[in-house]
C-alpha cells in the first residue's frame, strides 16, 4: 500500500472518492514531484478531499489549483489550495485560467467526464503542461456508457480520438503525408493506458536513430535481400493497399 492509498483509507476529513486501481497509477507517474515546487491542476474537486491529498502527498511546496462548476466549492480553498469556478467544456473560461496560473507540472482531469469536456479540456490545457510534465484524464470509462455520450468503439468518445496519439507519437516514422510530424510528436516520450486512464508523460523528443555497434556480421544466404521481382510486385501491390487503407492479405508481405 502506498502512502496515496493509505491517506485514503484512514481519510475523515472532506470525502475522496477513488477507483482501487488508480493509487498504483498515481504513485507510479506522480512520486518524483514529492517534495518538489510543483503545481499541480485537479478538474473536478467536488468535495475537495482529494486536493487535500494531493497536498499532503506533495508536499508544502505544491501550489494545488482546482476547477469545478459548482460555487460552493470555493470553500475547499485554503493555504497553496486555489479554485476556479467554471465550466471545463468552456474554451473561454480555460483560456482564462491558463492565463492566471504558472505552467503545470501535474494536470488531473476527474471532471464532468463526458466526451466534451474531456476532449475541450486536453485541447485547452495540454500546450500549458510544462516540457517535462504529466497529462492523466481518469474515469475513461465513460467512453463505454451511453448516458456519457461513449460506446464502443463509437465516433466521438475521448477513448477513440485518444487512439489517434499512438499515431502522433509515432510520426517520426511515417511515409504518409497524412501523418506528419507535430509539436505532439516532439513533445510527448510516452502514453501509459490503464483501465479507466489515460497517462501522458511530457518530454522534448527529438527525431530517433539507429546506430550500429560491433563487427562481426552474419552473412546472407545466396539471393537473400535482393528485391526480387516477385517482391516488387508485392511491393508495389501493398502500396496500392495502403492507398485505400486496407490490410495485407492475413497481414503477411512474405
Amino acid at each position: 500500500m502506498n502512502d496515496l492509498e493509505e491517506y485514503f483509507k484512514k481519510n475523515t476529513s472532506r470525502v475522496i472518492t477513488k477507483w482501487s486501481q488508480y493509487f498504483e497509477v498515481y504513485d507510479r507517474h506522480f512520486s518524483k514531484y514529492r517534495g518538489k515546487e510543483i503545481v499541480l491542476l485537479e478538474i473536478g474537486t467536488f468535495h475537495g478531499g482529494s486536493l487535500q491529498m494531493w497536498k499532503e502527498y506533495f508536499g508544502d511546496k505544491a501550489k494545488i489549483y482546482g476547477i469545478d462548476i459548482n460555487p460552493n466549492c470555493k470553500e475547499v480553498e485554503e493555504d497553496n489550495i486555489q479554485i476556479f469556478i467554471g465550466s471545463q467544456s468552456d474554451r473561454t473560461f480555460l483560456k482564462k485560467v491558463k492565463s492566471e496560473i504558472p505552467p503545470i507540472d501535474i494536470l488531473i482531469d476527474d471532471g464532468g467526464h463526458t466526451m466534451l469536456q474531456q476532449i475541450v479540456s486536453f485541447e485547452e490545457l495540454f500546450d500549458h503542461i510544462k516540457p517535462d510534465g504529466v497529462y492523466l484524464c481518469e474515469d475513461m470509462h465513460t467512453s463505454y456508457w451511453l448516458d456519457y455520450g461513449g460506446g464502443y468503439k463509437r465516433r466521438g468518445t475521448f477513448v477513440e480520438y485518444s487512439k489517434n496519439f499512438i499515431d502522433y507519437i509515432n510520426a517520426y516514422n511515417s511515409h504518409q503525408k497524412s501523418l506528419q510530424v507535430s509539436s505532439f510528436t516532439t513533445s510527448v516520450n510516452s502514453l501509459h493506458y490503464y483501465d479507466s486512464m489515460l497517462v501522458i508523460e511530457k518530454r522534448p523528443t527529438p527525431k530517433p536513430f539507429s546506430s550500429r555497434t560491433g563487427t562481426i556480421e552474419i552473412p546472407f544466404k545466396k539471393g537473400q535481400g535482393k528485391l526480387s521481382i516477385a517482391k516488387k510486385f508485392k511491393y508495389n501491390y501493398n502500396k496500392l493497399l495502403n492507398f485505400f487503407r486496407l490490410p495485407l492479405k492475413n497481414g503477411n508481405f512474405d
